[in-house]
């Protein structure tokens, strides 16, 4: 079995985001990378597959020289090998990623049975990527999977709807975008990165194709500000205590 597993680098979840001066890009001097939770688990997914039906993994991203940290990290925790599709620091948009991937897919001369990616970037939230990528190689999809099984050229996917669970099952290839939960990502271990610095991790060049998204400037979310207040001390805060609850309604 041939995966292929795609991820971006983004800044660690929860980190402070400050932008530049001119509002174009996020300011990385003081940020710490990552790929998203949803990622972390589309890797561990494919190390799982193969440990049991065997094959290997590839991971790809697009990105900075920088991102090959994150590629390093996955060969870490058990893909074979990693590509880089290598851009400057701007940012590409959905349209123009998918092109690129589909490309670098092509170019590999490799069948891939599984496509896996994130189901959604942790930094921009785009859904996109995989979709497009599924569309363009004319290959089923099944998006926010919390659940992968695979028998011969057959897998079942699962998902959450409505307070259950959906089941969809495709014929093999195909793509999946996969949510945070499906499994328990490994972490990489110090003979794990010895083993990553010796595997394979091919570089190629993309050419920007398609998009047609300008980006004019970033915005962060406006702050929301929090208090609190003391009532006061002891048995004279009752009274304000339930003029509080009637106004909250809690009480009559």
């Amino acid at each position: 079995m041939e995966i292929l597993v795609c991820v971006k680098r983004v800044p660690t979840t929860g980190a402070k985001i400050v932008l530049t001066p001119d509002s174009r890009a996020i300011e990385t001097r003081n940020l710490g990378f990552t790929i998203s939770p949803h990622e972390e688990c589309a890797v561990e997914e494919a190390v799982l597959l193969v440990e049991k039906h065997g094959g290997s993994v590839t991971v790809l991203t697009l990105g900075s020289q920088e991102a090959t940290q994150q590629l390093r990290d996955a060969l870490a925790v058990g893909a074979d090998k990693a590509i880089l599709l290598e851009t400057d620091s701007s940012e590409w948009d959905p349209m123009a990623t998918a092109n690129a991937i589909v490309d670098a897919v092509k170019a590999s001369g490799q069948t891939f049975d599984l496509l896996l990616f994130g189901n959604e970037a942790a930094d921009s939230g785009d859904y996109q990527v995989g979709v497009r990528v599924a569309h363009a190689l004319d290959l089923p999809c099944v998006t926010g999977v919390k659940g992968l099984e695979v028998s011969g050229d057959t897998a079942t996917a699962k998902r959450e709807a409505g307070g259950g669970f959906e089941r969809y099952e495709v014929t093999l290839p195909a793509v999946f975008t996969v949510k945070e939960g499906i499994n328990l990502p490994r972490y990489p271990s110090v003979p794990g990165r010895l083993r990553a610095k010796k595997k394979p991790l091919e570089t190629s060049t993309p050419q920007k194709n398609g998009g047609g998204l300008e980006m004019v400037k970033l915005v962060t979310p406006t702050e929301q500000s929090k208090s609190a207040e003391v009532l006061g001390q002891g048995t004279a805060v009752v009274p304000k205590i339930l003029a509080l609850l009637r106004e909250l309604k809690f009480v009559e």
